[in-house]
């Protein structure tokens, strides 16, 4: 098992790390709209999802992957009204490429942000797709 650190992306406010790889596969802890120097993105749902997005980008790059090689997203959002907000800027970063995920509301996340997502996804030093 390899514990996952860049300083591309915010560090963990917790006891966890920014992802963990094991056997060719990332998994990566829910990001939010911090940068990575710690500071909480205003409160709007598209500069959350962006800075969330842009996070997941980097760490997934610090473990040999990308959103290209992603199998699962989970995202989190507190009000499921920006869905539809959040969506079209998903299919901007990923793309043609869908991989399996999953929405769901909750009351509050951390900080009280509006978006978090969290992912699964296959590394390119194991695996070439």
């Amino acid at each position: 098992m390899e514990i996952i650190k860049t300083e591309s992306a915010p560090a963990a406010i917790g006891p966890y790390s920014q992802a963990v790889k094991y056997n060719g596969i990332v998994y990566t802890s829910g990001q939010i709209a911090l940068t990575p120097e710690g500071e909480l993105v205003e409160r709007d749902i598209k500069k959350q999802t962006h800075q969330v997005l842009t996070n997941l980008q980097n760490v997934l790059a610090e473990a040999n992957s990308s959103l290209e090689k992603v199998l699962k997203v989970t995202i989190y959002l507190e009000n499921m009204e920006d869905f539809g907000i959040v969506n079209v800027i998903y299919g901007e970063y990923f793309g043609d490429h869908k991989p399996a995920r999953s929405t769901v509301a909750v009351k509050t996340l951390p900080k009280n942000v509006l978006v978090e997502m969290d992912t699964i996804a296959i590394c390119d030093d194991i695996i070439n797709l």
